[in-house]
């Protein structure tokens, strides 16, 4: 299956069923929004924006942007087979990928080189010229719930607001990978918790990789109590 993911037509075809699949589900949910004011005065506010979710989410994110009100948005995608298919999936929808992996340093304290140094870079442009990164901090291999410290570092840099956000599904289904990656059925219930937009303004540590998957997590608790 490993090899079959990186023929470029196998590529092409996933992606196509997977985003036809997606766009019906996500057309036919039946969505709770709560915090949306929260999005709607960074959207209005304009400028570069941080969204950040977790990764078993990820099926779930193109229902919460407003394509028309909110800033042009881009999506942090690892650079892997499955990863192409996941890029060429979201951009049906809308959402084009910037290829690479989430920013972590290695044991000596250098940054992984798997196409992250220069999708970094692309992501800072990208939001110092206003408009939006999605980004799921805990991907691409996880440990899931785990910040790595790519977004915050982001987030420093380019001073931009973060938007946290917590998505949930009922019925889906749960996929037997890292993340428990979620696929919403048709005619699903859903729900999304908009957080209080922040501005990191402090030096990355793992006390504040740690706030922020706590907030996070929270959200997406929330999220989910919502469809109980």
């Amino acid at each position: 299956m490993k090899g079959l993911l990186q023929v470029s037509w196998v590529q092409a075809s996933l992606a196509w069923l997977v985003a036809a699949w997606m766009g019906f589900c996500l057309a036919t949910m039946r969505l709770k929004v709560e915090n949306r004011e929260a999005a709607e005065a960074v959207w209005d506010a304009g400028g570069g924006v941080i969204v950040c979710f977790w990764h078993a989410k990820i099926a779930l994110s193109p229902a919460a942007w407003d394509f028309q009100r909110g800033q042009e948005p881009r999506a942090l995608i690892s650079q892997s087979s499955d990863g192409e298919v996941i890029a060429r999936a979201i951009g049906r929808l809308g959402i084009p990928a910037i290829r690479g992996s989430s920013t972590k340093k290695n044991h000596r304290g250098r940054l992984k080189e798997k196409g992250g140094t220069e999708a970094f870079r692309e992501l800072l442009r990208w939001v110092k010229a206003g408009n939006c990164i999605a980004v799921t901090p805990d991907g691409p291999r996880g440990p899931a719930r785990q910040m790595a410290e790519g977004p915050i570092l982001i987030a420093r840099l380019t001073r931009a607001p973060v938007l946290m956000m917590g998505l949930a599904a009922r019925p889906a289904i749960r996929l037997n990978t890292w993340d428990r990656g979620l696929i919403p059925l048709p005619f699903a219930r859903g729900a999304i918790v908009w957080g209080d937009a922040v501005v990191e303004t402090g030096e990355d540590s793992q006390e504040a990789r740690d706030r922020w998957a706590a907030r996070l997590s929270a959200l997406e608790d929330r999220a989910e109590a919502l469809l109980a």
